[in-house]
């Protein structure tokens, strides 16, 4: 058969980092012992407690459509945990839960964006962001963050790229994949850039909310006058280890739960029940397991940054969350270690998976191409044998 192929389809870019991974499988698979530092996944296990929970929902029969969005002891639960944590009150009717915080965002993208509105994203930014808003047909304005400012955002720089098409904003704290994390006094400033222009959304990725190492977590959605303006969007993903589980939602106005109500019931109705159902004692049950985690992690941030910075000609900031470090690679640009020349990030990441071994995902589709993202959710041991191969590999480039 003919390929018959959409023009959406044929521009899109498959994810970088799922790439990588699965080239670093491959290579795996033929024997070569590949140090994976690509992908974005806690290596812990999803807390017993929550396994428990799933199980018991199964014997219950949990096994049928839940509501579209979302089985409400879940929405109820997200609300408590909106409060607790962040001071902000929402009902089961603002909560949207979804087969994944990637689900969420891009309900909310196809909520509001229309061919030709504009979107300022942060950057760099999560790979999918570029993709899903290229689905919208709106046309994506990055905002770029300097790694000489610890890849944080100016807000004078939002200022100047607002426009009357602009009709959101899109960002990440702690970031994915610089691992940078606003303060509230930065927050509250893009709130002061944004606050006369009230027809723009905020969309707020907190995925990473948990994953903090300094300061405290502060959502725009906290600000005076935005929470009825801005789509938070948080999960279980990345703070209890539940990846697999594809368990994320969307916590904002009614106006916008229900547009997100109304495309996931077209595209996959509701998320599975019984993981809705032990994801609702997550927040309650699994607390401990959270803080065991992120002190594993922070371990890992010192040893990882200690290593990193013996490594010649890598600008590289101390990320403040996530578990990610997304050095400046440009300084081996142009380099060769007399087989192959260094001209890309691409190149580059591809020169240390061949060579070195270690899989890590190129800038570009970060929106950052002088850089690479490592991801530090490794054990020590992997991580230490990662950056020694690393570092050999790149002092071979000259």
């Amino acid at each position: 058969m003919i390929e018959s192929l959409s023009e959406r389809v044929r521009e899109m870019q498959p994810s970088a980092t799922l790439a990588m991974a699965a080239r670093a499988r491959e290579m795996q698979a033929q024997g070569i012992s590949v140090i994976n530092l690509s992908l974005g996944e806690p290596d812990f296990t999803t807390p017993q407690v929550i396994c428990d929970a799933a199980k018991r929902a199964l014997d219950e029969g949990y096994t049928h459509y839940p509501p579209v969005p979302g089985l409400l002891e879940l929405r109820e639960s997200i609300c408590r945990k909106l409060q607790r944590d962040n001071q902000l009150h929402y009902t089961p009717q603002n909560i949207v839960v979804s087969n994944g915080a990637k689900q969420s965002i891009a309900n909310v993208l196809l909520s509001i964006l229309n061919p030709d509105d504009e979107i300022i994203v942060f950057a760099p930014y999560w790979v999918s962001y570029s993709e899903m808003v290229r689905l919208t047909g709106a046309r994506m304005i990055p905002l770029h963050c300097e790694v000489s400012n610890g890849y944080l955002p100016k807000p004078q720089a939002l200022k100047e790229l607002i426009t009357p098409k602009t009709k959101a904003v899109l960002y990440s704290s702690p970031c994915n994949p610089t691992g940078a994390a606003f303060s509230e006094e930065l927050v509250r400033e893009i709130a002061e850039v944004l606050r006369p222009h009230p027809h723009i959304v905020v969309i707020s990725d907190e995925i990473y909310e948990y994953i903090r190492y300094e300061g405290q977590h502060f959502s725009i959605a906290q600000v005076e006058g935005f929470q009825e303006r801005t789509a938070l969007i948080n999960g279980f993903s990345k703070g209890f280890a539940m990846t697999g589980w594809r368990l994320g939602y969307m916590a904002g106005p009614e106006w916008l739960a229900r547009a997100c109500t109304k495309i996931q019931s077209q595209f996959t109705s509701g998320a599975h029940a019984y993981g809705q159902k032990a994801a609702a004692i997550a927040y309650k049950a699994a607390r401990e397991d959270v803080h065991t985690m992120v002190d594993a992690f922070r371990r890992r941030r010192s040893l990882i940054m200690k290593l990193i910075e013996a490594i010649p000609h890598l600008e590289c900031p101390t990320p403040q969350g996530a578990f990610y470090i997304f050095p400046d690679v440009s300084a081996y640009f142009g380099k060769s270690n007399g087989k192959r020349v260094i001209h890309t990030s691409e190149d580059l990441a591809m020169y240390l998976l061949e060579e070195a071994h270690v899989a890590t995902v190129p800038g570009t589709p970060f929106g950052a191409p002088r850089c690479i993202r490592i991801s530090y959710a490794a054990s020590e041991e992997d991580i230490t044998t990662a950056m020694e191969r690393m570092d050999k590999a790149l002092r071979a480039l000259q």
